[in-house]
């Protein structure tokens, strides 16, 4: 029989493993599905698979893939525990096919079709995590689940960067990818078993969905919706081509393949830190924070494009990322609740369309100047306007609350 103090222990036990099961799927479906791209870019330019055209082109395709998923999560009924299971498999049998495959057009399928399930693992998993959490009053967790991403992108940048250094191939890169999501995302697997919801949750989101006409709710999710494609299409431009930049401004130096790791390691520490901020701190102007401090990133590797410039500007763009997504997130249930999976695919569609655009904007520009500054700038000035935009939210919402 299972003392007290074991009984006790059993919600702060159930807690730590749905966190830590959303942060694994997080870090295969984002940190490798969408994300594994950016180390593995120069490698393939190098062997001559791709110029920075069509890396331009299949960056893009990705994110498209992400919107159309992010678009389709408002209209799917299937319980969310198995809409992440089926996420996270198809995202190692898409890895694993960037490995085995060597045409453009093959490639361009697959990295949409990546970026739709991403999409997908990325918003159920979100939602199930979040309110899992919520059940066992554990809201603290959340910062576990966000980490994940950070996770990916460490361990794929690191590893990329060996493979580069050894001389490996990108398609076996690939492989070895997928091999290692497989692992992990058999270490979760029974995590994610069908559970139906309780009966509080279901009246909650009768509650919610009743009063969803509000005119001030509706006002605030086309903010959080607008709004959140500027952090998609800020932070992006950076994200895809990092390692390219980095490797143009410091030719020859060991430091560009590092970069991309310190941004991943500071994404962890964002969200770990974001996630113990006091739950009643408004979120819009929490993002408003980190959407100037991705800027700042940014301009830090334009104005000191050194070693010194990109590194800090590499955690100054990590930081935050996460901890965007988090506040985000929370601003969906804040404003739905236990109806916020339509919201949050809506809100992630729009990131993806500013995600979509950042590629497209930025490579013709690099081909045509042969440099990224310019695309860089507009970047900044994008995750500039967005701060201001949620900073006017969150003071019209104190002005209506008073």
């Amino acid at each position: 029989m299972a003392t007290p103090a074991q009984v006790s222990s059993l919600p702060a036990h159930h807690a730590r493993n749905a966190a830590l099961a959303c942060a694994v799927v997080l870090a295969v479906a984002l940190g490798v599905g969408r994300f594994a791209f950016t180390p593995l870019l120069p490698l393939m330019l190098k062997s001559g698979a791709l110029d920075i055209r069509h890396g331009g082109w299949l960056a893009s395709a990705n994110y498209a893939g992400y919107l159309i998923g992010a678009l389709s999560c408002a209209a799917i009924r299937i319980d969310h525990a198995r809409m992440v299971r089926l996420a996270l498999a198809w995202t190692i049998v898409l890895t694993l096919a960037m490995g085995v495959v060597h045409l453009f057009w093959v490639w361009a399928a697959i990295r949409f079709a990546a970026g739709a399930v991403s999409a997908w693992a990325f918003v159920f998993a979100s939602q199930w995590g979040l309110r899992r959490l919520a059940e066992l009053d554990a809201h603290g967790l959340g910062g576990v689940i966000y980490a994940g991403p950070g996770v990916g992108i460490v361990a794929t940048g690191l590893l990329g960067a060996l493979a580069a250094s050894l001389g490996v191939s990108a398609p076996s890169v690939w492989i070895g990818f997928a091999v290692c999501s497989a692992v992990a995302g058999a270490f979760v697997w029974k995590t994610f078993a069908h559970r139906a919801p309780a009966a509080s949750a279901m009246r909650d989101q009768a509650r919610t969905e009743a009063g969803m006409q509000h005119a001030s709710a509706r006002a605030d999710s086309i903010g959080l919706v607008g709004l959140y494609s500027l952090a998609g299409f800020g932070y992006i431009i950076t994200a895809t081509f990092l390692p390219v930049i980095a490797r143009q401004a410091l030719p020859d130096s060991p430091w560009p393949d590092l970069f991309w790791p310190a941004f991943g390691l500071a994404l962890i520490a964002g969200a770990l830190v974001a996630a113990r901020l006091p739950l009643a701190w408004d979120n819009r102007l929490l993002s408003a924070a980190c959407y100037v401090i991705q800027a700042l990133g940014i301009l830090l590797g334009i104005v000191f494009p050194n070693a010194l410039g990109f590194g800090i500007g590499s955690l100054l763009l990590g930081l935050p990322f996460t901890a965007i997504t988090l506040f985000a997130m929370r601003e969906a249930r804040r404003l739905r609740g236990e109806a916020a999976a339509g919201l949050m695919g809506y809100a992630t569609a729009s990131y993806g369309v500013g995600q979509i655009a950042g590629p497209l904007v930025a490579a013709p520009i690099a081909a045509h100047t042969g440099s990224f500054s310019i695309a860089l700038w507009i970047a900044a000035a994008a995750l500039g306007l967005g701060a201001a935009g949620l900073v006017w939210l969150g003071l019209r919402r104190d002005a209506r609350a008073a």
